[in-house]
């Protein structure tokens, strides 16, 4: 729950003004590091992942028809509402935060595999380091093998491992790692082009040889997975209300695009331009709010019904047949 927040936080700073320290500085450091532990997460949650044919169903019905009906949503939406023109193809290329659905639907068929292979985080660094050469965007191929390195983390990753991360010493050190990352951010500012922090784009589109790209890639998934880590370090464990909104984790993250988008063609950004701190506070409150919102059980049980309709229609089904009772029950 905490890592979707952020991505909201994210997404809503770039209806800040573009001089604005929140979309340089405070923005390098969140996107070093936050899809990152977001993508070791959902490894972590992908362990479990075989061929078998429920499995399989369910990959199709929970990642691959969401990513169906919210693609042509938000791509309705952007040309519609917001009159955008040109945009990518329809279901090849993902639009905005669906990229997320198509990538897992790769790692997670690939996860059998993945497990069965000697050195897969070795295989997946390679992967990513070659991932780079890759030119355009078919279902986002070039940042799913550009962080697949840290999906393979999350699943190699066992509860013995993040119980280490618990302790007093790796979390004084995982406070440290942050704050000298958060310096780094500040060094990196202007050097390294945000650009590089999507996982997205090939070397030749960032204007780097094979060898600088290469050597940039690796230093940011070293530095992504350092913060990732210590940043998961710090997370408390406490089974509260906050803890159990994050079972509407898919609900924030597919549907927040569509109100920031909206903010966006509203004209937002233009009222935030006089005063730039105290839009970096009012816009990064307001997408706290979103999250919240969006994940309040009351709207995430009405807005799951397009996030997963086939899980929504089972349910239902099985609260119909348990009201209903045995059959023949109440006859005399």
């Amino acid at each position: 729950m905490l890592l979707v927040t952020l991505v909201v936080v994210g997404h809503s700073w770039v209806l800040l003004p573009e001089e604005t320290l929140a979309r340089n500085w405070f923005y390098d450091f969140l996107y070093l590091w936050h899809m990152p532990a977001f993508v070791m997460v959902t490894g972590y949650l992908s362990r479990s992942f075989s061929w078998s044919r429920r499995n399989v169903s369910r990959l199709v019905t929970v990642v691959a028809v969401p990513y169906v009906i919210f693609e042509a949503a938000m791509a309705a939406f952007r040309v519609e509402i917001g009159g955008e023109e040109g945009l990518a193809p329809l279901f090849v290329e993902p639009h905005w935060p669906m990229w997320f659905l198509a990538v897992l639907f790769l790692w997670r068929l690939a996860t059998p595999l993945l497990l069965r292979v000697p050195n897969p985080l070795l295989l997946a660094v390679v992967a990513s380091l070659l991932g780079g050469l890759i030119e355009g965007d078919v279902l986002d191929v070039g940042r799913a093998t550009g962080m697949l390195p840290f999906f393979v983390l999350g699943l190699v990753a066992r509860r013995e491992h993040l119980d280490r991360l618990r302790t007093g010493p790796a979390r004084k050190a995982a406070a440290a790692v942050l704050a000298v990352g958060f310096g780094l951010a500040a060094f990196i500012d202007g050097r390294i082009r945000t650009e590089w922090m999507y996982w997205r784009s090939s070397y030749a589109d960032l204007d780097a040889t094979f060898a600088s790209g290469s050597l940039i890639r690796l230093g940011l998934l070293v530095v992504g997975t350092l913060l990732a880590l210590s940043a998961l370090a710090l997370v408390p464990q406490v089974d509260g209300w906050f803890t159990r909104l994050g079972a509407a984790t898919m609900v924030v993250y597919l549907f927040h695009g569509f109100f920031l988008r909206g903010a966006e063609y509203a004209g937002v950004a233009a009222l935030l331009e006089n005063n730039p701190w105290a839009a970096l506070v009012v816009t990064s409150t307001l997408s706290v709010v979103l999250a919240l919102g969006l994940a309040a059980p009351p709207v995430a049980r009405r807005l799951n019904v397009a996030v997963d309709p086939f899980g929504t229609w089972r349910r239902r089904a099985r609260a119909r047949d348990r009201q209903a009772g045995p059959v023949g029950a109440g006859r005399s």
